[in-house]
């Protein structure tokens, strides 16, 4: 079983090389936020994952949640670890002051939400469910809701939940069937079942606030006729405190592939109390205020597991001994060479150094975007930030999850048979990571929002925002003594990128299914190569560290041999993802509804 150890020493190169926040804050109006806070925040956030939350992991896989007499019983360590969150703040770290939270950046409550994920990353939707659902109801309610219902869920007492999905309607949002009636008293009765709700039954608060989305008498057809209401499983008092049991009830709890301690919940809503979110029929714009931060924190559960994995490979491959290195032994003193002397196992594992790495950069370069773009600062900043933003979150929801299945799976192949069995936690993370690529919007549909919205109905100008910015660091880096040439492959990327944009752009003018049927593989190409950009900026960073006096060469160095491995190694995928997509949607096309298969 990995035990988990966050990786300090990068996400400090990240926080305080790399992007600066202290001077990043200093700008965007967290002047308070001083190394002298930041560091704490870190240490004990990497303490926290490490002791508290790591040792529940397992038990949680092994025992699961429950459903026992209507009501979901969760894993004996769950309680206490939530226990032991709402005593240290930290589902409110980035939460408004105004509410009882910390407001401290969104950034740093990122770096947490990174090494909490990695420690147990079912435990951890609890919480950012509930961040989540804080923001929509903070962004959206009136201000009876607010009062009443944020300070309790920022404290962590009450918990919240995203409720879209039915059985029948999947991510066609518009086809749902759950009702809600005015009830004559400034609230709305609300009928109907919801499927695949996490964290929507436990026995961890007091109460669990659930989101719902549903459809007035008078509303029109289509996603345009959905509304949002808060249903509590309790219903407050006159005090505020979670009094009568709202007409809601678990059904039961899915049996899973992974994720066994989180439960996912069918449940019923038979004419429970709500109480509408925003306005009539403007529920889903409502709702993706939740959702969007959903995406993003599911970038960061695809991050936190593959460092866990990556982690766990590379501690297995230093112990492990099977044979010699072909070029020979590497170790004489031993019986064999440890798995690391191997030029496939270092591949694998570089492989997973390489994508954990540079996702991470660049998470936390859309985390301090989201500062910006959610701050009180210069107008034009904040809406550059917010372009960034909102091209960025279907890219790394779908690029981070994708990769963290492959990076498990190599996981798994570097233990070998080891990897498959239960006893070394590796095959858990397998498991669980697996839905990521599912939740908050299929990858498939992050693909078409990518294409659809972000590039095509934009006409490509949050792209040429990010293609700006990166013109401008090549134009200031490219003669770096060492990672000079990585700069100018950077460049070579991004022009690529900005000539395979309009190309696409051209053909869709021609045939809708142009740009659908290559929708997938290109955000897999904006994802390679936006990492090369990242890459780049951590190999010139590592670069100017190397001159300062008592640098750490050893982790200096391995950066810029990771950043050469990448553009080596992992940015040539984009290549053969660029000859698919001009490949065109014809044979994606041609074949009969009918024929796909024959018996």
């Amino acid at each position: 079983m990995p035990e988990y150890k966050a990786p300090r020493r990068d996400i400090h190169f990240l926080v305080h090389d790399v992007y600066d926040y202290p001077a990043h804050y200093q700008q965007h109006g967290f002047a308070e936020v001083t190394t002298d806070l930041i560091n704490p925040v870190l240490e004990e956030a990497a303490r926290f994952a490490e002791n508290v939350l790591a040792p529940t992991r397992a038990e949680g896989d092994e025992v699961g949640s429950k459903l026992v007499d209507g009501e979901v019983v969760t894993p004996p360590g769950y309680r206490k670890a939530w226990q032991a969150l709402r005593a240290g703040q930290w589902g409110g770290i980035s939460c408004s002051p105004a509410y009882e939270g910390q407001g401290l950046p969104h950034s740093l409550g990122m770096v947490f939400h990174e090494v909490a994920e990695s420690a147990n990353m079912p435990f951890c939707p609890l919480m950012t469910l509930t961040q989540g659902a804080i923001r929509a109801i903070e962004a959206h309610a009136s201000d009876e809701l607010r009062n009443l219902y944020l300070p309790r869920m920022i404290s962590g007492d009450w918990t919240g939940t995203m409720a879209l999905t039915e059985a029948h309607a999947g991510s066609d949002l518009g086809m749902l069937r759950t009702r809600a009636e005015p009830d004559g008293e400034g609230s709305y009765r609300v009928t109907g079942t919801k499927t695949f709700i996490t964290w929507a039954g436990q026995d961890i608060t007091e109460n669990i606030v659930n989101l719902v989305l549903a459809k007035l008498p008078d509303a029109p057809a289509g996603p345009k006729g959905i509304s949002l209401f808060l249903v509590p499983k309790y219903i407050p008092d006159a005090d505020g405190n979670a009094g009568e049991h709202n007409n809601l009830s678990v059904a039961k709890l899915e049996d899973k592939m992974g994720l066994k301690s989180s439960p996912t919940c069918v449940f019923n809503l038979d004419g429970a109390r709500g109480w509408l979110v925003g306005e009539p029929h403007k529920g889903l714009a409502a709702m993706f205020t939740m959702m969007n931060t959903a995406r993003l924190d599911v970038a960061f559960e695809g991050l936190g597991i593959s460092q866990l994995a990556f982690q766990g490979a590379t501690e297995y491959a230093q112990d492990r001994l099977q044979m010699r290195a072909p070029d020979g032994a590497k170790y004489p003193d031993q019986a064999a060479d440890p798995l690391i002397a191997h030029p496939d196992v270092r591949r694998m594992l570089l492989t997973q150094k390489a994508l954990v790495e540079g996702n991470r950069a660049l998470g936390y370069f859309v985390a301090t975007q989201l500062d910006i773009a959610l701050g009180e600062g210069d107008e034009n900043a904040r809406a550059e930030a917010q372009a960034l933003v909102s091209l960025f979150t279907p890219i790394c929801k779908a690029f981070f999850t994708e990769r963290a299945s492959e990076i498990t799976d190599l996981g798994i192949q570097v233990f070998g048979g080891h990897g498959y069995i239960r006893e070394h936690g590796m095959e858990q993370l397998y498991r669980d990571v697996r839905i990521t690529r599912i939740y908050e919007g299929t990858n498939g549909i992050q693909a078409i929002d990518l294409m659809r919205r972000k590039t095509l109905a934009s006409e490509r100008k949050l792209l040429d925002t990010l293609l700006a910015r990166i013109a401008r660091f090549c134009d200031d880096h490219e003669d770096d003594a060492r990672a000079g040439g990585l700069v100018q492959r950077t460049r070579a990327a991004t022009e690529e990128w900005s000539r395979l944009t309009d190309e696409l752009i051209q053909r869709a003018g021609d045939d809708v299914n142009e740009p659908m049927a290559a929708a997938t593989e290109y955000l897999e190409y904006a994802g390679y190569t936006a990492l090369a950009w990242c890459w780049a900026r951590m190999a010139v960073t590592a670069s100017a560290k190397l001159d300062e006096p008592g640098a750490d060469r050893a982790f200096l160095d391995s950066k810029l041999a990771t950043a050469r491995f990448y553009f080596d190694h992992i940015l040539p995928r984009a290549t053969g993802l660029r000859e698919s997509i001009l490949a065109g949607a014809d044979s994606v096309m041609e074949l009969d509804d009918e024929a796909f298969y024959i018996p």
